[in-house]
């Protein structure tokens, strides 16, 4: 194999085995996939020792893509609960699962999804160094965070969300310019509290060459993590959350430099009549690399409803220009997901994909609703219930009151 990363192949006109099958997906010329993937807009998180991957593209120009976030914890020990969490997603379409763990046997979870899941699976690197080192937050050195990187990609990792924009600079700016809820990214708050701790500047920004380096080596997409993102619509848009996007502007140009593939992260809570400036912004300064929201959520008092607040935001951040959704179940905010909690999310996910895709003019993505249309017109409910997007509710529902008549 000579080229290193999907970005280097492209860059050099060769035509991986990974961008045909996301040309074929897509319904895409692949000179015009590859052409993309060389300027950075699209991405195909593919790691080289995860086997198992059904390959996908993430992308504006692409199918809007969808990442459900699981794990175990100290609160949520139980590891088979998060493998059928895992199963039910692919399941149900989803492209990506992002695993967040960060209590027991971190590492067995990681690789039994790598060895086993077709998904792309990305991680965070900053939360399983806490549970693995057993030590106290200001004793984890530079060191043993790179470490916990290189591992993550040794084992088989799509995408790592690095909290790398977070340096001693924006932090400062954000002690300067307090905001309502202060930092929610856990990844960033944990960072944030070690540059406090020990003095140092974040290890992620001092070393980013070499993890630029690793994310290299095994073809990693480095998911560049929004420390300073909005945890209410108050905060949404503040000096914080802009000061960072900009850093990540820099730092998304220099892991191109070294055909590193890389996603950016966005906004979590955001009014509706925001979303749009927001990403328009993101994709300026970013120069068009994918953006990967949470949500967003465009109000802050639907509590067991979130998994909507976040399909609307996702709806339009993705009808604008977001290339990946990340999942919001009715938990958010209360407590962990189960299974149900999971389903929800991803169906509310997916009708936020699929709305978008539509508005964008995704080739294709009318033709499931032209079916459908068809299916009504005549009065054919076994396809009603073939095309639907969760085709046991409907069966359910239109079996639990029946009409008299068929044909009502």
């Amino acid at each position: 194999m000579n080229y290193t990363t999907q970005m280097n192949a492209a860059k050099k006109g060769i035509i991986t085995p990974e961008m045909k099958i996301v040309a074929a997906k897509e319904k895409m010329n692949i000179e015009e996939l590859k052409t993309l993937i060389a300027q950075g807009k699209v991405v195909i998180p593919a790691n080289k020792y995860h086997t198992c991957i059904n390959v996908n593209g993430i992308g504006s120009m692409l199918k809007t893509k969808i990442n459900v976030n699981l794990g175990t914890s100290r609160d949520w020990k139980d590891l088979d609960m998060e493998l059928k969490k895992a199963n039910d997603a692919v399941n149900m379409g989803v492209e990506s699962i992002m695993d967040l763990s960060s209590y027991g046997d971190t590492q067995k979870f990681r690789r039994k999804l790598t060895k086993e899941c077709p998904a792309i699976i990305g991680t965070v690197p900053i939360y399983d160094a806490v549970a693995y080192y057993h030590k106290p937050l200001k004793e984890i050195t530079a060191r043993q965070w790179i470490d916990i990187v290189e591992m993550h990609a040794r084992d088989g990792v799509d995408f790592m969300t690095i909290h790398v924009g977070i340096n001693k600079n924006t932090a400062q700016r954000f002690k300067e310019n307090k905001r309502l809820t202060n930092i929610v990214s856990r990844g960033g708050s944990i960072i944030f509290a070690w540059m406090e701790m020990t003095g140092q500047e974040n290890p992620f920004y001092e070393y980013y060459d070499e993890i630029l380096d690793i994310c290299q080596k095994y073809d990693v997409t480095i998911s560049l993590g929004d420390a300073c993102r909005p945890g209410s619509i108050e905060d949404a848009g503040d000096i914080s959350q802009i000061e960072e996007l900009v850093t990540l502007g820099e730092l998304t140009k220099r892991a191109w430099q070294k055909d590193v593939q890389v996603i950016v992260e966005g906004p979590g809570h955001m009014a509706l009549n925001q979303i749009e400036a927001n990403i328009k912004i993101q994709q300026t300064i970013c120069q068009g690399a994918p953006f990967y929201v949470l949500g967003p959520l465009v109000t802050d008092i639907a509590p067991g409803y979130d998994h909507i607040t976040a399909a609307i935001g996702g709806a339009l951040a993705a009808a604008n220009g977001a290339a990946f959704l990340c999942y919001v179940t009715p938990a958010e905010h209360l407590r962990l997901p189960d299974l149900n909690d999971v389903k929800e999310g991803i169906i509310a996910s997916k009708i936020a994909a699929h709305a978008a895709d539509i508005a964008k003019g995704i080739k294709g993505a009318k033709d499931l609703d032209y079916q459908m249309s068809c299916a009504r017109k005549n009065l054919d409910w076994e396809k009603m219930f073939e095309l639907a997007i969760d085709p046991k509710k409907a069966r359910t529902y239109r079996q639990q009151a029946k009409p008299e008549k068929e044909d009502t």
